[in-house]
């Protein structure tokens, strides 16, 4: 890994961008499983996606309120390293997988940063920007005063409008365990563009 924060390149679409994700240094290559997002993949197209993906880099599913047993499945038809929730699942459920289980959370208020930091440790925490309709994805910067405030109780991957441009400023500020990037190194939705994503994984120092 480039730097010495762990980068994940989420909303991978093509064979190219996931090997470029995985020359350029990162530590996790994610992909959207929900049919709602312009970046959606199907289970056959995932297994395609991951095939060449080595065992030191994680795989990441990301979901939205897609039932436990539909989870194992992607995780057996992958090899998956970590579920990403974005829906309104309640994350311990998903524990008994075997896998990292990622939870996203919108922090719009001190009682959303409360709830965050009162998960069980187990549960990895990712720090979004709010949508209402949309679930990740959107180029909209998360609330980094809060994200801050979070970090400094619980690791967390911080996720919302990261760029090559502000992404150092954005770990300098938060100070989060990962980063997690999808449309800051994108020339179009499920587009990455290999010079951004370089750029990108050797700012995160």
């Amino acid at each position: 890994m480039a730097g010495s924060t762990r980068v994940k390149i989420c909303g991978l679409t093509r064979k190219d961008d996931v090997a470029a994700a995985v020359a350029a240094g990162a530590w996790a290559v994610g992909f959207v499983c929900w049919p709602g997002s312009p970046r959606a993949i199907t289970p056959a197209h995932l297994r395609e996606l991951v095939a060449d993906v080595p065992s030191n880099v994680r795989r990441v599913a990301v979901v939205v309120n897609t039932p436990v047993d539909e989870v194992a499945r992607l995780r057996d038809v992958a090899g998956l390293s970590a579920v990403q929730l974005h829906g309104d699942e309640d994350p311990l459920q998903f524990l008994s997988l075997g896998i990292d289980v990622i939870k996203a959370v919108s922090l719009d208020s001190g009682a959303a940063v409360d709830r965050a930091g009162a998960l069980p440790e187990e549960v990895i925490i990712l720090v979004d920007a709010y949508h209402p309709a949309r679930r990740g994805g959107t180029g909209e910067r998360a609330d980094w005063e809060r994200a801050t405030d979070l970090a400094a109780r619980r690791p967390v991957i911080l996720a919302g409008g990261l760029r090559p441009d502000n992404i150092r400023q954005a770990i300098a500020q938060v100070g989060p365990w990962a980063v997690d990037v999808s449309s800051g190194v994108e020339s179009s939705p499920g587009i990455k563009d290999a010079a951004l994503i370089r750029a990108l994984v050797a700012s995160a120092d």
